[in-house]
């Protein structure tokens, strides 16, 4: 037969089994309110005072607010109230300096779980900046689940992501050891979109010469320092104003192509989207043409371009005897599950 714990075992048990910090909070904060009940009960049996009298009276004092007594004290209620004061503003000063060091310790500890998720990431994308632009980026990556780390230097930015829940580095995009601590070796791209063209350039020198094969986008804001970008190590540099420039002028000059391209890429209309398929070594499409693939009927999406592996040209709207070698780059027109399909089952060994 089962024996009957007694509740304070249970307690005892309990108490045992919680975090030391927690621990010493809780019998902390359980000794501060016996202290008060303490104060009231003096207040009312030593005095002749209210409850209520007792119960500000025993605030005023462990709050050190400093207002004047309730009613006269005797002698016997001073050196009580004396008591109250030392005891309760002791106990008070260690909950406080406690649930100070609790919160650093929650944020360091929060701090070294993100750090742990971060390295245990290959093949992400960096995102410098969270200003617009940058969080519009890390919505649409995070949407087709490829994972993010954010840097950025502001508090208040760090805040932001957090909110988002996003992984993140707080620290200066231009110093290696905040690139570092953001995968930078094991990053498969990296988008730069912080406020000042200079500090696009000096990361993009930086993360070049951290991993040569990063992909690294940059965004600038002045036309003229696009090929500083380049230079120091940009693949691609966009103008955000110049393509929402080209966008209206498309959708002046040309509504009804937009209105167009605009349906059938729209995702939450008909979930198609043009994506880029690379053809692996000894994949079964490698070595064949198109027509002998039967891709269309296969798979049920269209090849606008291929991208030469030795030369890196692309053939647009390539005909059906155009052959498919290994390490060309397919660009390929479809439902979102196809295209994964395609990559799956023939594009790989």
């Amino acid at each position: 037969m089962a024996r009957f714990r007694n509740p304070w075992e249970v307690l005892i048990a309990w108490l045992a089994q919680m975090d030391s910090s927690r621990r010493e909070m809780l019998l902390a904060g359980l000794a501060l309110l016996l202290l008060f009940a303490i104060g009231t009960g003096g207040y009312t049996f030593l005095e002749g005072w209210t409850l209520v009298d007792g119960i500000y009276m025993t605030f005023i004092t462990l709050s050190t607010i400093g207002f004047q007594e309730v009613h006269q004290l005797s002698d016997t209620g001073r050196f009580f109230t004396l008591g109250l004061g030392i005891t309760g503003i002791g106990l008070l000063s260690f909950v406080v300096a406690r649930s100070a060091q609790f919160l650093i310790a929650s944020d360091r500890l929060h701090e070294r779980r993100v750090m742990k998720r971060i390295n245990e990431l290959s093949g992400h994308y960096i995102i410098c900046g969270y200003g617009r632009v940058g969080e519009r980026l890390a919505e649409d990556l995070h949407r087709e689940g490829r994972p993010v780390v954010i840097v950025d230097l502001a508090e208040e930015v760090i805040s932001t992501v957090i909110e988002d829940d996003y992984l993140y580095v707080k620290g200066n995009a231009e110093e290696e050891d905040t690139l570092r601590a953001a995968g930078i070796d094991r990053a498969r791209g990296l988008v730069l979109t912080l406020p000042e063209d200079s500090s696009n350039v000096f990361v993009a020198l930086t993360a070049r010469e951290m991993n040569p094969d990063l992909f690294i986008l940059a965004r600038t804001v002045d036309h003229d320092n696009r090929s500083k970008l380049l230079n120091a190590g940009a693949d691609k540099v966009i103008a955000p104003a110049e393509v929402g420039a080209d966008r209206m002028a498309q959708v002046v000059l040309r509504p009804h192509a937009d209105e167009f391209m605009e349906h059938v890429l729209h995702t939450s209309a008909l979930s198609r989207q043009i994506d880029e398929v690379p053809v692996h070594e000894h994949a079964p499409l490698a070595g064949q043409t198109l027509a002998e693939s039967n891709f269309r009927q296969q798979f049920e999406a269209i090849v606008i371009g291929i991208i030469d592996a030795d030369t890196g040209a692309m053939t647009f709207n390539p005909s059906p005897s155009e052959q498919i070698d290994a390490g060309d780059i397919l660009i390929v027109l479809g439902e979102t599950g196809v295209i994964d399909t395609l990559r799956e089952k023939v594009c790989t060994p």
